[in-house]
């Protein structure tokens, strides 16, 4: 079974009052047709009772109201008449384009006036006299005003939901850029921190497990040398990250990028760090001398060259670490090689956010990166780190 919809607070307070505002009208004489001499006079009360029951609807169902209203207004020609009826009846008229499906709304106005023009030319007919025109006039009145009415208002109301649901639309999606943007800055952040300290920490966590591990002076000074220098160099590098978070809002100066300049470096660095285990670091630059890079480009590259070695760190056998480079017209190629297989001694621990992060690299750039154990020209298992890096915007002399 259906359930009766809810009249609204307003449409009781209308209905309610204008039931008791015809009904004082009704009771001072004052009647619409009183010189018709309708008898008895009581009889008008029913259109007004219907009208003001009418007006209940208005909201919840004003189709069902306004065909009532159009009943009862029929009704109440055949009585001496209410003005309040009729005030009640051009509320429901606007009330059903207001409150109405847009297919109401589009046709209540154009009936409205099509039935004016009817009452119109059928009174002049009937009546062949100019005076014929004021029923045409009362019938707009009653029907055209106020669902022109209705249209205005219905048009205002719905320009400003579309307005109000554009700047929630707005406002939701700033509220997305914002959060990506956080999102993407955070992990920005996570891979500058990793690829600045992991190295350092792999070398320390190596030679410390070395120095506890083996009953040997020399070998264990050596090891608290290299994990000083490391330490040291990290603390530095920590300090400088830090202070370009604080400062990012400032006017301090932005500290340099690192560039594939500093490669030899890093070499030098894991030469170092990885002389325990036996591991050899080398590079082969072909590239052609004077080519710039695009920071973005080159900054990813030193990035990824700096976690591939500390990789090796961890994780390769002893032997060759090879770096290579090249570049074209179009791209930078990045190749990095380690021995691959089970190694002896201390290894230290890996998350496997380090292939994520040069894979993020590679990807914001939209380059192509791959990592994994292939097979070299003498049928022995190496791990391969390849990233190509686009490189239109700098195929220029520097």
């Amino acid at each position: 079974m259906t359930a009766f919809p809810r009249p609204h607070r307003d449409d009781v307070l209308i209905a309610v009052a204008g039931f008791l505002g015809g009904l004082l009208m009704w009771s001072l004489g004052l009647d619409t047709h009183s010189d018709q001499g309708f008898e008895p006079r009581s009889l008008a009360l029913v259109p007004l009772a219907v009208m003001s029951g009418a007006e209940l609807l208005r909201r919840t169902m004003p189709n069902t109201s306004l065909a009532i209203g159009c009943l009862t207004m029929l009704a109440d020609q055949f009585t001496v008449g209410n003005v309040a009826t009729i005030a009640m009846f051009t509320d429901l008229v606007y009330a059903a384009v207001l409150y109405g499906t847009p297919a109401a709304a589009r046709r209540i106005p154009a009936v409205s006036m099509v039935a004016t023009a009817a009452v119109t030319v059928t009174a002049l007919v009937i009546y062949q006299d100019a005076q014929a025109i004021l029923p045409g006039l009362l019938f707009a009145v009653l029907t055209v005003v106020p669902a022109w009415t209705g249209v205005s208002v219905r048009t205002h109301r719905d320009a400003a939901e579309a307005a109000q649901l554009r700047a929630e639309q707005t406002a939701l999606l700033a509220e997305i850029d914002r959060t990506q943007a956080v999102t993407a800055e955070r992990a920005r952040m996570a891979r500058e921190l990793h690829d600045l300290v992991a190295g350092h920490l792999s070398a320390i966590a190596i030679h410390s497990t070395a120095a506890l591990s083996l009953d040997d002076p020399k070998t264990s000074r050596e090891a608290l040398g290299v994990i000083r220098e490391n330490s040291v160099d990290g603390l530095a590098e920590m300090r400088r990250l830090i202070g370009l978070l604080r400062d990012s809002g400032g006017d301090a100066e932005p500290a340099a990028a690192p560039t594939l300049a500093g490669v030899d470096a890093l070499l030098d660095q894991s030469r170092t760090n990885g002389a325990s285990s036996g591991l050899e670091c080398t590079l082969e630059d072909t590239r052609e001398a004077g080519l710039a890079l695009p920071a973005p480009v080159e900054l990813a590259a030193y990035r990824i060259i700096q976690e591939s070695l500390t990789n090796a760190l961890k994780h390769a056998s002893p032997g060759r670490i090879r770096v290579a480079l090249a570049q074209d017209e179009r791209t930078l190629t990045v190749r990095v090689t380690s021995p691959y297989g089970d190694r002896p001694g201390p290894r230290a621990p890996g998350s496997g956010a380090g292939l994520v992060g040069m894979r993020e690299r590679v990807a914001l750039l939209d380059g192509q990166f791959e990592s994994g154990p292939v097979t070299n020209g003498d049928g022995r298992k190496i791990w391969q780190v390849r990233a190509e890096l686009p490189v239109e915007e700098g195929n220029r002399k520097a």
